[in-house]
């Protein structure tokens, strides 16, 4: 792509961003070296890594790049016979065989996206794994790249002797530097190294006395470094063990290497692999500090849209300052976007921030954009923006800006991008709107997508002419109240220039002001006004939309809640039914078996009947036949209506019209019981039953014809036939502590007896009192099975519910 106009946009900028998320050089040098190119389905493929790399970085497992050596040049020497690595460099491809076998590992593991593992196959199918060469190499060097005194048994023995050799040596010198005389010696006595021989220091004067090899003086010249005709054959001696060891350890590095050798190939596939993965790593770290989301990719003349557009380069600025978001989107038929407003509206920053969007996406590298963003594949990008003026060549502003145009009209093609920043500037008005109308039809006329800015009010109203078919206005918002920019861009209004606006905000005389109002054009004056009334109606619509948007999103929310809560209660109507005829069906199909008991008895016991005589013992036998036969219709009653609400319901003839007040209905939500209705409140219904008033749902109403039940009233049936009419619940409001005794076990007795299921006390909840001392005299007596407070449609805390076993 065209170099001038990558550099004008940022590109290197931002290429720098992103290589500064990669862990190695080669990886960050594989990142500088990305150019922007129009192979779309290419393009398309490498997106897909750097989505799938994406993938493994968020992923359970965590994927994190392993390092990687710089090994160019030695990998490539290995195809030299005979050339041996150094030890730091087999430590390197140590360091890359290992990186190579536990990228490859971990690319494979299975907590990774199976859709990112699929994806990047193809690149960890060309890591190489060899654990010979890798774990010979650690065997044998250091950390510091030198070889271990175990490379080998020879190098071992060499060291051994070394040691001991210079050990002695430095004895032997130690010894002559004790015996020179005092005025020979200097103040640093001790024994050291000069061209790789081992001297001692001694004074000019001493050299006769000494005699031997002189390697070297100090600064001065005072200092002569020595080595004694004595230490001269040491010296020899320690030289050629000196040298034996370097050839074995020139042995050693060149066998490790051999090792390396066959695998060239592998380890530059390995090398290059490691480094692309590292750079797409790079890609994707980016892609998730500026949120970037995947783009679709479109052909040039299918326009473009971009949602929660950012430019790069200010999101990495770090101030704190927030970065307004942009939405733009052209349709095919629209080819230029001309773009107006005040200075400092960011209409530069716009035109960078599309142009290295373009370029980012067009280079492999995700674009700060929203999700749903569509990116155009340009083959080309050209770009006039800034002063470009020079002294040197003898240019000036407008000269630059012609040059370029020049070369945007030569070379721009139907599927180019051009970015031209203040058009027709740097020139007489007059000429300059008409030169840069002209361009534009020009480049409209050949499909090129050209985004332009400019002050020129002729340029503006290019969109309505039959020449600007293609031609679309835009403007950057500008707050004409605090007379500041709010960056948000605006499509299909153009801007006001605010320069006298701003003027007046400076403090500039209002004669000057209302002079230069007056010297401005009525065309002009006019469209100034009407763009004022569009941007003020504009304001107005956006507020009323925002307004609806938010009333819509509070009643689905509310209706969704509305919509859970009836869920809600006709589930627990649905069990709260379902329990009642459970429990109803229990206590008919005991008290059947409690008859048919008693009936069995009667029958068997006929001596006793006669005895007492026969007539009462036929006429209880009727009785019990009487109740059997009840029960047992009661029971074929219960399982009609289980059929009815397991099938659901069905319309009838006479099926009562909807509950009106003073009607009998029933009660959905307490087991079908009924009762009367008293009062509607809009959904809500006031119900008496027996003695109780109730607010419920009117949707759980429904008119019956039924009789109301007794709410309390319950028949014994037992073997001795009692007759008597037992209270279901009892009232200890209004009595004392000391009083309630009495009542309640009286009542807990004829209950019990009565084979009621539970007892209900009602004691109020005041201080508390009467509720514990009752719930002492419960949990004390053997036939109450379980004690609990009353549940909300039965009193709550102020009743209490005995249970029987």
């Amino acid at each position: 792509m065209n170099r001038h106009a990558l550099d004008v946009i940022e590109f290197p900028r931002a290429l720098a961003l992103v290589a500064g998320r990669a862990t190695s050089a080669p990886g960050r040098d594989r990142v500088l070296a990305l150019l922007p190119h129009a192979d779309r389905p290419a393009l398309e493929a490498e997106h897909a890594r750097v989505e799938a790399v994406r993938g493994c970085l968020t992923s359970e497992g965590g994927w994190t790049p392993q390092p990687v050596p710089e090994l160019q040049a030695p990998v490539a020497r290995l195809r030299v016979a005979g050339a041996h690595w150094s030890g730091p460099e087999l430590l390197a491809g140590a360091l890359l065989l290992a990186s190579s076998r536990l990228t490859r590992e971990a690319l494979r593991d299975p907590r990774l996206p199976a859709a990112a593992r699929a994806e990047l196959a193809p690149l960890v199918d060309r890591l190489l794994e060899a654990r010979g060469p890798e774990q010979a190499i650690g065997r044998a060097i250091e950390a510091d790249g030198l070889l271990k005194d175990d490379a080998s048994p020879a190098l071992r023995r060499l060291r051994r002797d070394l040691r001991g050799a210079q050990g002695e040596l430095i004895a032997l010198l130690e010894r002559i530097v004790s015996r020179l005389a005092s005025h020979q010696q200097v103040a640093d006595m001790s024994v050291t190294l000069r061209n790789g021989r081992y001297v001692i220091p001694v004074r000019r004067e001493a050299r006769g006395a000494v005699g031997g090899i002189v390697h070297d003086t100090s600064t001065t010249g005072a200092t002569l470094f020595v080595e004694p005709p004595a230490a001269v054959e040491f010296g020899n001696h320690i030289r050629e063990m000196e040298i034996e060891e370097a050839r074995e350890v020139d042995r050693i590095l060149l066998e490790l290497t051999d090792g390396l050798r066959p695998l060239a190939p592998a380890l530059a596939e390995a090398l290059d692999v490691l480094a692309e993965l590292d750079a797409l790593c790079a890609r994707a770290r980016f892609a998730l500090d500026f949120q970037c989301a995947p783009v679709l990719l479109a052909a040039a003349g299918e326009g473009f849209s971009i949602r929660d557009g950012r430019h790069p380069l200010l999101l990495a600025h770090g101030d704190g300052t927030a970065v307004v978001p942009f939405d733009l989107e052209m349709e095919p038929r629209e080819r230029t976007l001309l773009v107006s407003g005040p200075n400092t509206g960011g209409k530069t920053v716009l035109l960078k921030a599309i142009g290295l969007m373009s370029a980012l996406v067009q280079a492999g590298i995700p674009a700060p954009a929203g999700a749903g963003s569509r990116i155009a594949v340009f083959d080309d990008l050209f770009a006039d923006i800034g002063d470009e003026q020079s002294i040197e060549a003898s240019l000036s502003t407008f000269s630059a800006h012609l040059r370029h145009l020049s070369e945007i009209l030569r070379r721009c093609t139907d599927r180019s991008l051009a970015l031209i920043d203040e058009l027709g500037s740097g020139t007489d008005p007059v000429e300059g709107a008409a030169l840069g109308g002209a361009i534009l039809e020009t480049l409209t006329r050949r499909g090129t997508m050209t985004i332009a800015t400019t002050h020129l009010g002729a340029l503006k109203e290019l969109a309505g002419e039959p020449a600007g078919a293609g031609i679309v206005n835009a403007s950057l918002q500008f707050d004409e109240v605090a007379l500041a920019p709010t960056y948000r861009l605006i499509k299909g209004i153009p801007g006001r220039s605010y320069g006298l606006g701003i003027a007046r905000r400076l403090k500039v005389p209002d004669d000057v002001l209302a002079r230069a109002e007056e010297r401005l054009p009525a065309g002009e004056r006019d469209l100034t006004a009407l763009l004022a009334e569009l941007e003020r109606r504009k304001a107005g619509l956006e507020s009323r939309e925002r307004l609806a948007d938010e009333l819509v999103t509070g009643g689905q929310a509310h209706a969704a809640r509305v919509a859970e809560r009836e869920a809600r209660v006709r589930e627990r109507e649905r069990a709260l039914e379902r329990d009642s005829r459970r429990e109803a069906r229990r206590h008919l199909l005991d008290a059947r078996a409690e008859v048919e008991r008693t009936i069995r008895d009667l029958r068997t016991a006929g001596a006793e009947a006669r005895e007492a005589g026969e007539e009462a013992a036929r006429e209880a036998r009727r009785r019990m036949e009487r109740l059997a036969h009840e029960h047992e219709a009661a029971l074929d009653r219960l399982d009609a209506e289980e059929s009815a609400a397991a099938a659901g319901p069905a319309p009838t003839a006479d099926a009562p019209g909807p509950p009106a007040v003073g009607d009998r209905v029933e009660l959905g939500t307490m087991g079908g019981r009924t009762g009367r209705l008293l009062e509607l409140r809009d959904e809500m219904a006031v119900v008496a039953v027996g003695v109780m008033k109730m607010s419920v749902p009117v949707s759980s109403l429904r008119a019956t014809r039924r009789r109301e039940e007794p709410l309390e009233a319950a028949v014994a049936i037992r073997g001795d036939l009692p007759d008597e009419v037992v209270a279901s619940e009892i009232d200890l409001r209004g009595m004392r502590l000391d009083e309630i005794d009495e009542p309640v076990l009286r009542a807990v007795d004829a209950a019990a007896r009565a084979d009621l299921p539970a007892l209900r006390i009602i004691h109020g909840k005041g201080t508390g009192a009467l509720r514990e001392r009752v719930g002492e005299l419960l949990r004390t007596d053997s036939r109450v099975r379980h004690v609990r407070l009353g549940a909300w449609n039965e009193g709550g805390a102020g009743v209490t519910v005995a249970e029987f076993s």
